[in-house]
């Protein structure tokens, strides 16, 4: 029985996990959970019964379900441990799930959706304020993982870890919203290069089977 990910095709904490099943070589279920305006499946009584926060990603394997993309992912990464996505040693692990956490902690939530309707809707933000409240915390979070990340081909060296999982999604949302990113030249090199992997091109959004009907 395969894997089932509850997903949204622009959801970038989705799309970590994504990169990551196929980075596994994993078979998987995509079940398309709209957080769309106006359609909002992530918030009916049908997705809150299977996941109370209501939000993608979220996992079943089996009797296993996981919320969180950090949490899948180091699920993912006990349970399936070939293609390993972590270093074996130490300090290299920490400097991975540091790196992860500053997108997933430091930057994405600041930028989440729910935050910018709430900005527009409730403080008055116009689109401008909406924008440059992006590229702030873009900017602030991706100078300290510039400083962070390896020399490359990827983040951290010749293989993909978590950290390449956690950079394309936020990267692809910095191009989206025209942040300008090219004074992060590690960071940029790292993403072209995961991109040219099917594992990568395989999770793209617009790959996604819910893209066609948005």
């Amino acid at each position: 029985m395969p894997v089932k990910l509850y997903s949204y095709w622009r959801s970038s904490a989705a799309y970590r996990v994504r990169i990551a099943l196929n980075l596994k070589g994993l078979d998987y279920e995509i079940v398309p959970v709209s957080l769309a305006p106006g359609v909002s499946e992530h918030q009916k009584d049908a997705y809150r019964a299977i996941n109370p926060q209501m939000l993608v990603p979220f996992l079943e394997d089996g009797a296993i379900a996981i919320a969180q993309s950090m949490a899948i992912l180091e699920y993912l990464e006990e349970t399936y441990p070939q293609t390993p996505l972590l270093p074996k040693n130490e300090p290299a692990r920490s400097r991975v799930r540091a790196f992860c956490n500053m997108i997933a902690c430091d930057i994405h939530p600041l930028n989440n959706l729910r935050v910018l309707k709430y900005l527009k809707a409730e403080l008055g933000a116009d689109e401008k304020a909406g924008s440059d409240w992006y590229g702030h915390w873009i900017h602030e979070g991706f100078k300290a993982a510039e400083a962070l990340a390896g020399n490359g081909p990827y983040v951290f060296g010749d293989e993909p870890t978590f950290a390449d999982c956690f950079l394309v999604p936020q990267m692809y949302n910095a191009q989206r919203f025209k942040v300008p990113i090219d004074k992060y030249s590690k960071l940029v090199a790292s993403t072209e290069a995961c991109n040219k992997l099917s594992a990568f091109k395989k999770a793209a959004p617009e790959r996604q089977p819910d893209a066609a009907a948005n």
